[in-house]
């Protein structure tokens, strides 16, 4: 197997902790919710996320931030397996974030420690680990490391001959000249430029002009991310349609999916559609929360761009029901009331599905979609399919207003993922109105019910391929 490109990330480092409890009552002496604690959990977060983001992706990476010698800081070390680690010397305790969760919702966040600018600069070592990169990543974070004159002087240099990517904070200094490319949001783009009110599209022209860098890109949450690396046009690259989630390290995700691309070779639009296919599936699958849990069950695999509930063959290494995808589902979705789920082939969609969506979808507050993978179809319905692959196919059904999320189940029928999901309701055709459902026991064990929904006759993909086939 070929070793991955090397990554340097420079930056601020947070201990992100969060606190996650229920919550069900409010004080008796004042009208604050009560909570009742179930877990405390700790992660490196900042300039850390990235850099184990970019480790995820297949790099090899290295992170250059000033640590704290305190109890927080070694937790913030230990947190960041598979990433190597230049220490600065910190100023202040560990900074930490700690979000006070309930239901899947932050309820506070407490900020504490600091300010973390460095000390010390180990300036040799850091330009000969600089000179080795194959991309640099800074993830600035307001806490200073970017202002250090020392640590600036070899962004600078670096910058002429290595793609270094830049992730802004309006705290932070501005990105050095020769920058392959600046990611900030709309906000920090806004406030870059002397706090203008223009579009989105209109920012990042100027903003490459201020910051004298090949490209800029402001990503604007869900609509997508738009580029600017000449100047004739910006190119607009819109986001897959993702149901809700959580944007939590969203940026953090972009950022480190566009430098592992260049680090790799890659064109900065190519790279940059990767950077917002990857950050809307971050946000689909339950942001940090959610990258922690897959952490926490052993599967921080990076996603492919391909929508976060999404895994085909080729990046479906266990062959399993994808347990970390349907849970995030459920925890994303059950907060709406009634849980309705679906499934089948949907190889080439066509009315007969899309009415019987929309009824599923009618049954509750929330429906997912349970997809047979490209092998399931291939079993269940011959060698000649699917026409269309698992991730075109999810593109297609989540680009559906009636559908909240697509799961990519690798048996020949759903059981193993309805155990995991639990639904209310399990809704299926009326053409399977004389036939026993073999999930059916596995539904009602679980609290669900089955529902059956009439089924738009004489519209089938296996009729609308023998009519073209003629």
């Amino acid at each position: 197997m070929t070793a991955g490109p090397r990554v340097v990330v420079v930056g601020d480092a947070v201990l992100d902790r969060d606190v996650v409890g229920r919550t069900d009552r409010l004080c008796p002496d004042a009208p604050a919710p009560v909570l009742d604690v179930t877990a405390t959990r700790s992660s490196p977060g900042g300039a850390g996320l990235a850099a184990l983001l970019c480790a995820a992706s297949g790099a090899r990476v290295t992170l250059v931030a000033p640590v704290a010698d305190d109890d927080d800081g070694a937790e913030l070390v230990a947190g960041l397996g598979g990433v190597d680690v230049l220490r600065l010397d910190h100023d202040g305790a560990t900074r930490t974030k700690t979000r006070v969760r309930a239901g899947g919702t932050s309820l506070v966040r407490i900020d504490a420690g600091g300010p973390g600018t460095p000390s010390h600069v180990p300036v040799d070592a850091l330009r000969t680990l600089l000179a080795s990169a194959d991309a640099v990543l800074v993830s600035d974070y307001g806490a200073g490391t970017t202002h250090d004159p020392r640590v600036r002087t070899l962004l600078t240099a670096a910058a002429r001959t290595t793609p270094t990517v830049w992730d802004p904070h309006p705290r932070g200094a501005v990105p050095v000249e020769g920058c392959a490319l600046v990611t900030p949001n709309a906000a920090e783009a806004r406030h870059a430029l002397g706090g203008i009110d223009g579009t989105a599209d209109a920012l990042p022209g100027p903003l490459r002009t201020v910051w004298r860098a090949a490209a800029v890109a402001v990503t604007a949450g869900e609509r997508g991310a738009y580029l600017a690396r000449d100047d004739d046009a910006t190119t607009f690259v819109p986001a897959p349609v993702t149901r809700d989630g959580d944007p939590c390290g969203a940026g953090d995700r972009f950022a480190a999916t566009a430098v592992v691309a260049l680090a790799r070779g890659a064109d900065v639009v190519p790279a940059v559609v990767a950077a917002v296919a990857e950050a809307s599936s971050w946000v689909g699958a339950g942001g940090c929360e959610g990258f922690r849990a897959r952490t926490r069950a052993g599967d921080a695999r990076a996603h492919d761009g391909r929508p976060a509930d999404v895994r085909d063959d080729a990046t479906r290494e266990d062959g399993d029901v994808g347990v970390e995808t349907v849970d995030a589902a459920a925890a994303r979705l059950r907060g709406r009331g009634r849980l309705v789920a679906t499934g089948g082939c949907y190889d080439l969609l066509h009315a007969g599905h899309v009415a019987t969506l929309q009824a599923a979808r009618r049954l509750g507050d929330a429906l997912v979609v349970l997809l047979n993978s490209d092998d399931s179809v291939r079993r269940l319905k011959g060698p000649t399919r699917p026409v269309v692959d698992a991730a075109d196919r999810a593109r297609v059904l989540l680009a559906l207003d009636c559908v909240d999320a697509v799961v990519v189940f690798d048996e020949d029928d759903p059981r193993a993922a309805l155990a995991r999901l639990r639904p209310d309701v399990w809704a299926k055709g009326g053409d399977y109105g004389g036939a026993r459902l073999p999930e059916a026991d596995v539904v009602r064990a679980g609290g669900g019910r089955v529902v059956l929904l009439p089924y738009l006759d004489g519209r089938s993909t296996t009729g609308m391929l023998a009519r073209s086939s003629r």
